[in-house]
């Protein structure tokens, strides 16, 4: 894995179906009554000219239909599900609805196969964000079911393209099919989880953006794998963070001109093309210390949209997010993330009883915990009244990191071990080093019960969830 120092990864750190490639915020329809099929497909991940790759995708196709909505507006999604195990849609980052969060066991019951569930809710929050299952997360987001949701604001910036970046990993076989065999690993879910062969950029590893020199893009990253770690790099390109896990941030450029996202997390980016006519830059990723090239910025051969690049940056809106945090008096609580190879885990409680190690594997396939509780406890972390501050002070005791997704709210880190200066950002999935220990606040505001886990999926089913409740 890539190892970019901790400053820059803060600073890294019937469907409506249209092609990525093209949507700009002038022209896309409202999503607003959808149908998400997840069926089997076909995609050629290796490129266009290779063989194609059996996947599961919404719609049958990878990545699913991008969904676009206005902020405000409701989202009206039925979720048909036509693959052979149960499934649940969440909506990864939106404040949503408790009812309509997709967690199956804590919001809702799964939907079989042939069965049917309906979503309905409002879009609070203009940005970038995205849906996957959330039962059986590991293989099913494995072999393909995820998307992007997009929740354009009240009045878009003014940009030439509106691109959205799906970047993805694959574990793939000799025949070109996914390597179904290594699902359920012990020894990924207690190393750093299940990491691929093959890396992708909107469900293809030769993906080009076809532009003119003298454009200014939007591009709207997200990092779907289930466990990798992706430092993004265009070469020759400033790029300008403008929004990070969907929350508008001040303007600020990368550093090393990369952006770091662990899986779950998003940034939006902006990039003025102040190449010459005909150039083509790489689009690249690093993971396990190597570097793959998934994709290409291709300049029209003579055209050029504008002599000099735009000037003004790119400052979005607020949105309605309550970040107005009692320091004062707090609901302070202490998380402690324990097991994994390395890990000295002697077990841990699985209710009311307490598990050694060897049992919690043996029976379960737990081989993480985060209290002292190996996956989801009877009893809430923390309960608290609707509008109070809480602070979650999380300490990784483990060897490998961890992308911790919170879900319902955005929270900002007020304390780092490692970093004397967490940067000012309200975010979704917070990537927490090994033997780091960190401070999350946030504005418990949304009713309900909510869930709190690490993203690298396998740490998730291997033992690595919570949830709390916000009492209206």
């Amino acid at each position: 894995m890539c190892t970019p120092t901790r400053r820059e990864f803060l600073l890294g750190s019937a469907s409506a179906a249209f092609s990525a490639s093209t949507i700009k915020p002038s022209t896309a329809a409202a999503s607003t009554n959808i149908a998400l099929i997840p069926e089997v497909g076909a995609a050629r991940l290796l490129g266009a000219d290779k063989p194609q790759t059996e996947i599961w995708g919404y719609g049958g196709r990878v990545p699913g239909p991008l969904l676009r909505v206005q902020q405000g507006e409701t989202l009206n999604a039925s979720l048909i599900n036509a693959i052979g195990q149960p499934t649940t849609v969440h909506w990864h980052g939106i404040r949503i609805a408790n009812s309509m969060d997709g967690v199956p066991g804590l919001t809702q019951a799964p939907v079989q196969p042939g069965g049917k569930f309906d979503y309905s809710f409002v879009c609070p929050d203009a940005g970038t964000y995205w849906y996957h299952p959330h039962k059986t997360a590991s293989e099913q987001i494995a072999r393909g079911l995820h998307g992007i949701l997009i929740v354009d604001e009240l009045e878009p910036p003014k940009v030439d393209q509106d691109l959205t970046l799906v970047f993805d990993d694959w574990r793939l076989k000799r025949d070109n099919q996914i390597h179904s065999e290594s699902f359920g690993s012990i020894g990924e879910r207690a190393h750093g989880g299940r990491y691929g062969n093959v890396f992708t950029l909107n469900g293809s590893s030769d993906y080009v953006i076809d532009a003119v020199a003298g454009e200014r893009l939007r591009l709207r990253m997200c990092n779907v794998s289930n466990a990798n770690i992706f430092a993004i790099t265009i070469p020759d390109h400033r790029l300008t963070i403008i929004a990070i896990d969907g929350q508008p941030v001040e303007p600020v450029l990368a550093r090393s001109n990369r952006i770091v996202l662990a899986t779950g997390q998003r940034a939006d980016i902006i990039i003025d093309l102040e190449g010459a006519p005909g150039n083509k830059s790489p689009i690249e990723v690093s993971a396990f210390r190597e570097q793959f090239t998934v994709g290409a910025i291709s300049y029209h051969a003579s055209e050029r949209k504008r002599e000099q690049p735009l000037e003004a940056p790119i400052r979005l809106k607020p949105n309605p997010l309550n970040t107005q945090l009692d320091t004062v008096s707090p609901k302070n609580v202490t998380l402690m993330m324990e097991g994994g190879a390395m890990g000295r885990l002697d077990g841990a409680h699985i209710g009311d009883k307490w598990l050694s190690m060897n049992e919690l594997v043996r029976q379960k396939g737990f081989v993480w915990a985060l209290d002292g509780h190996a996956g989801m406890p009877d009893k809430p972390l923390f309960s608290v009244k609707q509008g109070q501050t809480v602070v979650v002070k999380m300490i990784n005791k483990t060897g490998w990191p961890h992308a911790m997704h919170l879900h319902g709210h955005h929270f900002r880190a007020l304390k780092s071990s490692l970093d004397a200066q967490p940067q000012p950002w309200w975010r979704d999935t917070q990537l927490i080093f090994s033997h780091e220990e960190v401070s999350l606040a946030f504005v418990a505001d949304n009713p309900g019960k909510w869930m709190l886990h690490c993203h690298m999926l396998e740490h998730h089913e291997g033992g690595m969830s919570t949830w709390f409740e916000v009492q209206a």
